[in-house]
């Protein structure tokens, strides 16, 4: 039974140095800001999808949370982002098609945003974050939900938001049973005429005129102007937005992470983020992942006429016992267009062991005392990982990558963190508070993909080659072994579970 977060006993009192975040294939899109004092807004729409049995109107409610305001160049975040769907009777009979009782759903709707003339659009990507129950009713309810990208305005007046196009791909939970067959229901649905779309209006600073005028219609994906503007001039003016992306679920439990209570240079901490692969445009989502941490001896070393204290310590992942992230279900668009799902199992290769036989450091810190109450410091984690695909859909149909479709090396990844400690005030990433790594990863061509054909460049041409941003966010850990353990519960797991931020 895990503990509280009101067990943490004391502050901590642990030695300097820093903890292995979790690094991931697929997904961080750039932190937005959000003005304060959001507003929910919705829209209803009657859509006509096409069924494999043909076409039928299927009810459809968007759900968000704006902000009242915005800022010129500052983006601007929809957040509490849902898509609800509300299937017709007439549409039972394809839903029952996919074989179960239960459907994993991926929406994708295209928004279209706008300032004045100038306009642009956006994809919002939703998921279940359990597989949903086929419920015995006339009028089955499904609901998506994700984080969105952001958009930032490049001009002052009324940024608006609209619903366009939408797919919906509703696909069967993965099976145990080698022999079961994959089945999916793909919907492809456009607004029916003569409808309301507008979801939200976000006013950005220095709007001469409130309400704006009346948002333009969705759907168009190029800036335009009759006012004869110059083309340079509408790519400043037309709004910006992020990339694509999608939340991989998480079930809200922590895995374990168990401190060493018989060591006293032993810690484990929670880590969560996001990691980006440009080429997919993609944003997963992964789940909580433990390391576990051996600090090393500090040293103080004098340099430039400063005093420097340093720390290398070693960190591994945990999880089951084995070196590695939790599996975690990652969807991106395969070529811009396709929905692709897989698993994505990260494995970290362990540090070589030293002359002592104990692995060899792979974190270094590094606090400069710049004068007294005032220091910054650094953190740098390096690791060597792999990863390795499974249980591959397109478009919801399996994809046999076979068991050895995997990165044909493994590949670097170095995490910062940094804090700066000004008139004894602390900000910043330090062990004992947790706090933001970031860093960039290449992924490496892929090796042993495919069983009947050869799957490789197809893996390589879609993910290798192009490094991505990743974000890390840790929680602070635990001090088991301590007489008075800190930021513990009385399982010794850690009392913080970190959240993951853009």
């Amino acid at each position: 039974m895990r503990g509280t977060a009101g067990r943490s006993r004391g502050r901590a009192t642990v030695r300097g140095g820093a903890v292995l975040a979790a690094v991931l294939m697929a997904g961080m899109i750039p932190g937005a800001q959000a003005s304060a004092g959001g507003r929910d807004v919705r829209i209803d729409v009657k859509y006509g999808c096409e069924f494999p049995s043909g076409a039928e109107q299927v009810a459809v409610r968007v759900s968000a949370t704006a902000p009242e305001a915005g800022e010129v160049d500052k983006p601007v975040q929809l957040t509490d982002v849902s898509t609800e769907l509300t299937l017709p009777e007439a549409g039972l009979p394809d839903l029952a098609a996919v074989g179960t009782d239960q459907v994993e759903v991926e929406t994708k709707l295209t928004v279209g945003v706008a300032q004045g003339e100038h306009t642009a659009e956006t994809v919002w990507i939703g998921t279940t974050e359990d597989p949903v129950a086929v419920p015995d009713a006339e009028h089955p309810t499904l609901t998506s939900s994700g984080d969105v990208p952001s958009v930032t305005a490049g001009a002052s007046g009324a940024l608006a938001f609209t619903a366009g196009k939408l797919t919906a791909l509703l696909t069967a939970p993965p099976s145990d049973d080698p022999s079961a067959k994959p089945s999916a229901l793909l919907l492809t649905c456009t607004p029916e005429p003569d409808q309301d779309l507008a979801l939200a209006t976000v006013r950005i600073a220095g709007d001469p005129e409130w309400p704006s005028p009346e948002p333009p219609e969705a759907g168009k994906g190029k800036a335009s102007s009759d006012s004869g503007d110059t083309d340079a001039d509408a790519r400043e003016t037309t709004p910006k937005v992020g990339e694509p992306g999608s939340a991989a679920p998480q079930d809200g439990k922590a895995p374990p992470c168990v401190g060493d209570e018989n060591n006293q240079f032993s810690l484990n901490a929670y880590v969560t983020g996001y990691a980006d692969v440009p080429k997919l445009k993609s944003a997963t989502l992964f789940p909580l992942a433990c390391t576990q941490i051996e600090q090393g001896v500090t040293q103080i070393k004098f340099q430039d006429g400063l005093i420097h204290i340093i720390q290398d310590s070693t960190a591994t992942l945990d999880y089951q016992g084995k070196p590695q992230l939790p599996p975690a279900r990652g969807t991106f668009l395969t070529f811009g267009f396709m929905p692709t799902t897989a698993t994505l199992e990260m494995t970290q290769i362990p540090p070589a062991a030293g002359p002592d036989g104990k692995p060899l450091p792979n974190i270094h810190s590094d606090l400069t005392v710049l004068s007294p109450g005032n220091s910054v410091g650094t953190t740098t984690i390096d690791l060597n990982l792999r990863l390795r695909l499974s249980d591959v859909k397109v478009n919801g149909v399996a994809l046999d990558v076979g068991p050895n479709c995997r990165t044909e090396r493994p590949f670097p990844l170095s995490l910062r963190g940094e804090m700066v400690l000004k008139d004894q005030v602390q900000s910043g990433y330090t062990l004992v508070t947790g706090g933001v790594l970031t860093g960039q990863v290449t992924v490496p061509p892929f090796s042993g993909c495919g069983v009947d054909e050869d799957l490789d460049d197809l893996f390589t041409a879609s993910i290798s080659g192009v490094p991505g941003a990743v974000k890390q966010i840790q929680g602070a850990p635990c001090a088991a072994a301590q007489s008075v353990p800190t930021a513990c519960t009385e399982d010794g797991e850690p009392v913080q579970i970190p959240k993951p931020q853009r």
